[in-house]
């Protein structure tokens, strides 16, 4: 096996002392940063994003896992700068306005840096106009608004609204999810995708930044 397949065996498997010692290795062996990035930690997330879409594995599991990316990542990051690789793009990520509920944002952050995004985590509570002002200041293409209420849940049309507003209107994309939340209000509000769970807001994700 190979010491990116390695790195990708023990990420699903939440190994990270191990994924840090071989991600070491393989900067140690003159491995491209790029190809120890995408074939070995990314490949790994990717997998654990698709079990976790079928529900072969649950919360627990992709936290260990995005653990173990963080730990590879590291000792990575400085190398992927000097070697000019680039995030796939950058998504603002926050719970709207009213809502206190994290957990499920923590996970769409997680699945969107496993799948090669810088993500700029706003919290919880945002008002609308601070996830397009930090839109403006990190130059991000897309805004993630997650809610957990229904009743916070026309607080994603703001951001909608606000994203429009302030001029970003095509160069920012708005992607909504959260349990209450369907494809026929992302449609009905104007965003520009859904998502019904973490794994699918990273596909969604790259889909609009393609």
């Amino acid at each position: 096996m190979s010491v990116l397949e390695q790195i990708s065996e023990n990420l699903i498997k939440g190994k990270a002392k191990e994924v840090k010692e071989l991600v070491e290795k393989a900067i140690k062996e003159n491995v491209n940063p790029a190809d120890i990035l995408n074939k070995g930690l990314l490949a790994g997330m990717s997998n654990i994003g698709e079990r976790f879409k079928k529900n072969e594995v649950y919360v627990p599991e992709v936290l260990i896992a995005a653990r173990a990316m963080k730990s590879g990542m590291e000792v990575l990051k400085p190398l992927l700068a000097k070697a000019g690789v680039k995030p796939v793009g950058t998504v603002v990520m926050g719970t709207v306005k009213g809502d206190l509920h994290d957990i499920g944002k923590n996970l769409v952050c997680m699945m969107l840096e496993g799948a090669g995004f810088k993500v700029v985590d706003a919290g919880i509570n945002v008002e609308p106009e601070k996830m397009v002002q930090l839109a403006k200041e990190n130059n991000a293409n897309v805004i993630g608004a997650s809610a957990l209420l229904t009743t916070t849940m026309t607080n994603m049309k703001m951001v909608v609204d606000s994203v429009k507003s302030s001029g970003l209107s095509g160069k920012v994309k708005v992607i909504i999810g959260g349990a209450p939340v369907t494809q026929a209000f992302a449609d009905e509000i104007g965003a520009d995708g859904y998502a019904p769970d973490a794994a699918s807001a990273a596909d969604v994700a790259k889909k609009l930044v393609g």
